[in-house]
């Protein structure tokens, strides 16, 4: 049985432990989307740090339907926020690169825009930028590496979709803000028409090993295993180069 209220606890000294050892009296950097991740995010480094100590960062590429819920939830916690548009970022990078760019990658550059955005936001403000990642969706790969995958302190991502909504109503978060239907920012459609499966499934599984559909479970696996390596430290060649004085 998932316990709430020890996990948001929990999570909120954790944050201020690693500003101790990481960056003490450092700012919490968190882009703001507008969707349950990045308020909850930001509500948790609120509690945490206080709001004093928590930047917000807005960055619509160009126009973002939804960017009335990024807003309301920084008027709701009362912090520092910045409206950054990338789309001149963007569309100047895709007119650089000297060959047609393939979809994966017109998909993706966005998210890493935001990103280098993120970082140059926190290396001017003293701050150190939050990862807003959820379990659910590091399991089947949906982030981006290098975008919202990356990131110097991460508070949820080992908590599924479910457990993070459960966080939220804790936290007093607006209903609007946790329960809005995930919405790809990158295609426009939903998370789980993208995927092809409920969070609720997907979080099932996660926790219990549980599945009703021997289609989706196959389907599940497969994503987990081909975008494992999203979560695992960059391989690197280790040569075994020995060193010692001879005499």
């Amino acid at each position: 049985m998932f316990d709430a209220k020890k996990a948001k606890d929990e999570c909120v000294q954790w944050i201020r432990d690693f500003f101790e050892a990481n960056g003490k009296g450092c700012n919490a950097v968190v882009g703001i989307s507008g969707g349950k991740d990045s308020s909850i995010v930001a509500a948790l480094c609120v509690e945490a740090l206080g709001r004093d100590r928590v930047i917000g960062v807005l960055m619509p590429n160009g126009e973002q339907a939804d960017i009335d819920m990024a807003k309301l939830l920084v008027e709701h916690l009362g912090i520092r926020h910045y409206i950054v548009n990338i789309r001149d970022a963007v569309e100047g990078l895709k007119k650089s690169i000297p060959f047609e760019l393939s979809a994966q990658s017109l998909t993706n550059l966005p998210p890493r825009v935001r990103m280098a955005t993120l970082y140059a936001v926190s290396q001017s403000n003293n701050g150190r930028v939050a990862n807003t990642c959820n379990l659910s969706e590091d399991w089947v790969g949906y982030s981006t590496r290098y975008g919202d995958a990356a990131g110097d302190f991460s508070p949820c991502s080992r908590l599924t979709v479910q457990e993070m909504k459960e966080i939220g109503r804790l936290i007093g978060l607006p209903d609007v803000l946790v329960d809005k239907v995930p919405i790809d920012g990158l295609c426009g459609k939903t998370d789980e028409d993208i995927l092809g499966f409920t969070y609720a499934t997907l979080d099932r599984y996660i926790r219990t090993g549980e599945i009703d559909d021997e289609a989706t479970k196959e389907r599940i696996d497969r994503l987990h295993r081909l975008n494992k390596f999203k979560l695992e430290v960059m391989p690197s060649f280790d040569p075994q180069i020995e060193f010692g004085i001879e005499y």
